[in-house]
């Protein structure tokens, strides 16, 4: 058994990626609720888009040394440079065996497995490693392969980060990886490329109550100061993003504009000049379509806290 995990590392190590700051995609948050109110979101801190379709998830589930019992997802399309893309759970038939996904969840969600899918990387329940990788290799790492931790994983040191079960007994410290949204800290400008290390959560994740899905679909990174997108012959940035309500979002871009249209999940619409005014907005998640003079428009997500 030794020998065969020695092996396995072994092969693990020549399939990671190197990675470096701010070079590639990581996970940026995640949510783990009640029922099937899950969902993963992956952000591009690159300057470039990236294709997609290079990029999987894989679920190791209970302490598996394999992704076989948990479930892979494959990705395609273009995730522009700053964006964040959000998977969710696809249970959406109330009926289900496995429970169903909150349609408010469902709806912030870029991609999500076809209803009835399982297993899925989305049927995680807090005690599951989610593997990100690219043409095969690590690039991100949630949780830790191989190990059970009980219910989830903690900050309690003395215990290996793991909460332990109700046979065994609970280990002191907070539960993180169960019943709560975590969001990578924007000092965080990589991903763990380690598949077999501790997981202390509490070093690069912030926890906040089970139910919080408002800040899906974007993410603040010390690699970008906000969103900023590069298209074929256009460059822009939006910041800051998230905004606070009150403040000003401004946007610059190479080529002149000639208006700005926020469109909120209602697919009502405001219009402005050019820099977005949200002392009167609500905070939720809206979609900035720039218009250039030259006739051509530009799209990305802006969230207002």
């Amino acid at each position: 058994m030794y020998r065969l995990l020695f092996v396995m590392l072994l092969s693990t190590s020549f399939l990671n990626a190197q990675v470096v700051d701010c070079s590639d995609l990581f996970f940026s948050e995640y949510v783990e609720g009640y029922g099937q109110n899950k969902a993963i979101e992956i952000y591009n801190p690159t300057s470039d888009p990236v294709d997609l379709s290079q990029y999987s998830i894989e679920r190791y589930s209970n302490g598996s040394t394999s992704s076989s019992a948990g479930g892979t997802t494959n990705f395609s399309g273009l995730l522009a440079s700053g964006d964040a893309f959000v998977l969710t759970n696809g249970d959406i038939d109330t009926s289900g065996q496995f429970g169903f996904i909150d349609m408010g969840l469902f709806s912030l969600g870029d991609f999500a497995e076809l209803n009835g899918s399982y297993p899925t990387p989305m049927h995680m329940n807090g005690n599951d490693a989610l593997v990100l990788t690219k043409n095969g290799g690590i690039i991100d790492v949630f949780g830790r392969v191989g190990e059970d931790p009980g219910v989830c994983w903690t900050d309690h040191a003395p215990s290996g980060f793991v909460s332990g079960t109700s046979a065994t007994g609970f280990n002191p410290g907070t539960w993180y990886t169960t019943g709560h949204t975590l969001i990578r800290k924007n000092t965080v400008l990589t991903g763990d490329i380690d598949a077999f290390d501790l997981f202390n959560p509490s070093l690069e994740w912030d926890t906040l109550p089970v139910g919080t899905w408002s800040y899906l679909g974007s993410h603040i990174c010390d690699c970008l100061g906000g969103s900023s997108v590069n298209e074929k012959n256009t460059s822009y940035i939006i910041y800051p993003n998230p905004a606070n309500i009150g403040s000003l979002v401004n946007i610059k871009a190479t080529k002149s504009i000639k208006g700005v249209a926020l469109i909120n999940t209602l697919g009502q619409k405001m219009f402005f000049r050019n820099n977005i005014k949200t002392e009167h907005l609500p905070k939720g998640t809206y979609i900035v379509r720039i218009e250039f003079y030259d006739g051509s428009f530009a799209e990305n997500k802006l969230l207002v806290e």
